[in-house]
């Protein structure tokens, strides 16, 4: 099976040229770049919220830990992200379903904006216990999704 990737206004490239002169467009990804302090961040808000975390660029998984990293984000994550808009999980049972093949859904996933412009996105992912997501749960994934927006700013 052959994926395509689309890209949207605004998004960044990195343009190469081969030994043969072909124009390659390769997709930049800011989240990529920091992907050692996502894998941390990600790290540090498993351990202390006690469920799995992601954190998403626009177009793929970049860090992932308590759970297996998947690969192509869902298409309610991106359409999430494209409107700027926040998903708590209220009661426990609805979840949003982040990325492609995952069995877990988000219990909660913020964007992550950096100069105004979405760059990706942090989720909390169900823990198996259909628990909903509580206050310090919400204060912890907003201030990680704020800290990286910050990161990729300076």
């Amino acid at each position: 099976i052959r994926r395509t990737m689309r890209i949207r206004e605004g998004d960044p490239l990195e343009i190469y040229t081969s030994n043969e002169g072909e124009v390659i467009f390769k997709k930049y990804s800011p989240i990529g770049e920091l992907s050692e302090s996502a894998a941390q961040v990600a790290d540090i808000m498993h351990r202390l919220a006690g469920c799995p975390v992601a954190v998403f660029d626009r177009d793929h998984v970049v860090s992932v830990s308590g759970a297996a990293k998947k690969e192509r984000l869902g298409w309610t994550l991106e359409e999430l992200m494209e409107n700027r808009k926040q998903y708590f999980s209220e009661n426990g049972t609805d979840s949003l379903m982040p990325a492609e093949g995952v069995e877990k859904g988000a219990m909660a996933c913020l964007p992550i904006i950096a100069a105004g412009d979405v760059t990706g996105a942090v989720a909390f992912l169900d823990n198996g216990e259909g628990s909903a997501i509580n206050d310090s749960q919400k204060s912890l994934i907003l201030a990680a999704s704020q800290f990286l927006g910050r990161q990729l700013e300076s």
